[in-house]
């Protein structure tokens, strides 16, 4: 019998594991096992690696290895950030500024310190769904302590001006934190340059282990202690570090930013050719995000008539692996809220379709989702109760 093509499109949900990588952690699972809070060679082998991750981290963004904490991933990194600053600042103020199109990373965290008290406004976002440098400087009071934007946006691919939304932050004395989960290694990321205070990663977007990531505090940064323990992280951040995902994570964002001008260019070119061909061949469909200043691996397409779980499913059995948005937020019901946030009304929201090539990805597989796509979408509209 023989196998289906698979063709995997869903990136920006996870990214698979580079070989590099993976034989960078082997060792540390095994042979290299010890703890590196211990003080005998075999630990001190594992402190050494830790630390030399550490630095590759530092160096990927221009920071210094002394601001760089390791986490569980970007949900733990933007958790911390938000909460952290929140509760190191409480007697300054209880104001937060961040974008209605945030990752629920952010949205959540803080719609929790909304129950205890905090204010946070939700800056609207324009069609292209990028947030106005203006529009933060408008929200900002005398209580404001953050703000927090991402660098771009995971569902729609919209890259955001971050360096003046972080000037605008510093001009009034307040500090800046932005969710690079979705930047790294697809565009150059420097923190000084973002006027970033503080700055999300995850390992599992640019091919390196799920279950760790980092968090940038820029030096002097006041920011209250993630989880009360052992002295690990600085006594920032205690429990037992995970060495080999630490390892892994240093080894994946060294090759990603190296391999990023040419990467970059390369998948962008697919990317516009995608979005060239479907926004040509198929009818009533839009872009969604930036038509430009867009990651170079997102295409976002709204469909009318149709739903767009119903479009996933018929990919699969084609062995299309895709996404109809974020994909922490997959199991929902409910349109995304960053479709919404851009104006989409909720029937075409739901009908989003979201493709997102990798270093990896080739033509032929480019070629592949384009000859599949308009007869899935066809076929829905025929059966389709939303008409056309």
């Amino acid at each position: 019998m023989e196998q289906k093509r698979t063709v995997y499109m869903d990136h920006a949900a996870t990214a698979p594991v580079r070989p590099e990588v993976v034989e960078a952690m082997l060792p540390y699972f095994s042979e290299r096992y010890g703890n590196p809070s211990s003080l005998y060679a075999l630990a001190r082998e594992a402190k050494g690696a830790v630390e030399e991750a550490r630095g590759r981290v530092a160096a990927a963004i221009g920071a210094e290895p002394e601001e760089i904490f390791f986490t569980s991933g970007g949900t733990e990194s933007d958790n911390w950030a938000i909460k952290g600053v929140a509760a190191g600042l409480r007697k300054r103020g209880g104001h937060i500024i961040t974008s209605s199109i945030e990752h629920s990373a952010v949205l959540r965290p803080c719609q929790a310190l909304e129950r205890e008290g905090y204010r946070v406004t939700y800056l609207p976002v324009d069609e292209f769904g990028r947030v106005s440098p203006d529009a933060v400087e408008d929200a900002i009071t005398k209580e404001t302590i953050l703000v927090s934007v991402m660098a771009a946006n995971n569902e729609i691919g919209t890259i955001q001006p971050v360096a003046e939304i972080g000037r605008v932050a510093h001009d009034h004395g307040i500090l800046f934190h932005t969710d690079a989960v979705q930047a790294i290694g697809a565009f150059p990321v420097d923190v000084d340059e973002m006027e970033a205070d503080l700055l999300a990663l995850s390992s599992h977007k640019f091919g390196g282990p799920k279950g760790v990531g980092a968090l940038y505090v820029r030096r002097k940064t006041r920011i209250a202690t993630l989880m009360d323990g052992g002295a690990q992280e600085r006594g920032r951040r205690a429990g037992t570090e995970n060495v080999p995902g630490i390892v892994g994570l240093g080894r994946a964002i060294e090759l990603a930013v190296a391999g990023m001008p040419g990467n970059a260019a390369r998948i962008a070119g697919m990317r516009d050719r995608m979005i060239r061909e479907i926004l040509d061949t198929i009818p009533d469909c839009r872009l969604n995000g930036h038509p430009t200043d867009r990651l170079p691996n997102n295409v976002n397409i709204a469909f009318s008539y149709v739903e767009g779980e119903s479009i996933l499913l018929l990919l699969d059995a084609h062995g299309i692996a895709a996404s109809s948005g974020s994909a922490c937020t997959s199991a929902s019901l409910e349109p995304s809220h960053v479709l919404l946030a851009i104006g989409l009304p909720h029937e075409i929201a739901h009908g989003s379709l979201r493709l997102t090539p990798g270093p990896d990805t080739t033509e032929d597989d480019v070629d592949h989702v384009l000859s599949v796509l308009p007869g899935v979408i066809e076929r829905l509209r025929e059966i389709s109760p939303l008409g056309r």
